[in-house]
Order: structure tokens, then sequence, then C-alpha cells
């Protein structure tokens, strides 16, 4: 996979490269299964032997990302809370929606710096960012220091281990499988602690 994403990716000229890295990065927020985090990597490798650059490597992919992660804000902010008290939404309640607003109000400008390396989460952690009605502002500025960040560690990755990206890929998946495994238990409990409470509550 890595050896066909790589050969594919150095036949082009350096332009599209950079168009294609900005399309993953932009599409991983939109489609969470786009592999992104893997193209970017394999970017890296074509950095070390100077197919492409490092700073337009780094600028288009922190671009993409949080673009992408501003458009799923957006999309939030548009949402009618009214709809979601009707109940047009089957996965989503007017209590969830509520609590959401308080979590994000509590912990939410952390959340937004942190998104990227909550890996499986992002596209949930963008959308309710804007349903919550977060400063655009503070959510755009922190969004694009956390892309930053992440894209220079897996680019520099990709640059220091050249041709090993598979083990590169290999260390990414086995963070995002503890990420998704800590963040569904963290889910879990937080429903398990709801239901409790709320049958515990006194009956009207």
């Amino acid at each position: 996979m890595f050896e066909d994403i790589l050969n594919s990716l150095a036949d082009f000229p350096p332009l599209w490269i950079y168009a294609s890295l900005f399309f993953f990065s932009f599409i991983e927020n939109i489609f969470p299964p786009s592999p992104s985090d893997v193209v970017i990597v394999v970017a890296g490798t074509l950095v070390s032997t100077s197919v492409i650059s490092f700073i337009p490597t780094l600028l288009v992919t922190s671009i993409g990302s949080v673009l992408g992660f501003m458009t799923l804000f957006f999309i939030g902010t548009q949402v009618d809370k009214k709809i979601i008290e009707k109940g047009r939404f089957k996965f989503l309640s007017r209590d969830a929606l509520d609590k959401a607003e308080k979590w994000f109000s509590k912990y939410g400008y952390w959340v937004i710096l942190g998104n990227r390396f909550l890996s499986g989460t992002r596209a949930v952690i963008s959308f309710f960012a804007g349903l919550s009605e977060l400063n655009f502002k503070k959510t755009f500025l922190l969004a694009l220091t956390s892309s930053f960040v992440w894209n220079l560690l897996i680019i520099s990755l990709g640059v220091m281990f050249g041709n090993n990206v598979a083990l590169v890929d290999q260390h990414l998946k086995t963070y995002s499988n503890i990420v998704l495994a800590i963040t569904i238990v963290v889910m879990v409990i937080l429903i398990l602690r709801y239901f409790l409470q709320k049958k515990r509550e006194p009956k009207a």
C-alpha cells in the first residue's frame, strides 16, 4: 500500500503532489476513513528524497486540515436546534445537545487544540464545536495550531524513517487504536453515568 502511494505521488509534478496532499488533508475531516495521515507520512518520505520541499508540504497539509475542520464546524453552526428538539435527528436529542454544550463550554477549546491527536473523533469534534457555537476565530486558530503541530510531527517521522514508512504507519495505527479504545471507554462510562443518574431521579 505504502509503496503504491509513494510511487503514485512520486510520478506527479510537485504542484500536483501538493494539490493531492491538500485534498487528502481536507477530505479526511469530512470523510474520516480517508488515509490522510498515511499520505502525509509518505509525503515526508518524498521530502527526504527532495521530490518536494518541507515547508510547502507542512503548509498545504495544515491549511487543508484546518479548512476541512472548519467546514464541518460551519455546518454545525447552521443546524437548527429546533429541528433537534423536534427529534428530526434520531441520533441527537436536545438533552445530548445540552450536555455537549456544557462539555464544550468547560473543555471545548482544549479539545479543539488537541483534536488532531484524537484520531477517529476529529469530524465529531468539529461538528459539535459548531453546534455548540464556539467562537469562530478562536476555534480556527486553535484548530490551525493543532493541525500544524500534528503534521509537523508526522512529516518529520516520514523524513526520518524514509523508506521504512510502513513502520511509522504501524505505530500510527497502534496510537489510533489506543485513542479510539480510550474514547469508547469514556463514552460508555458517561452514558452509564447518565442513565444511572436519570434512574435515581425521583419520579414526578
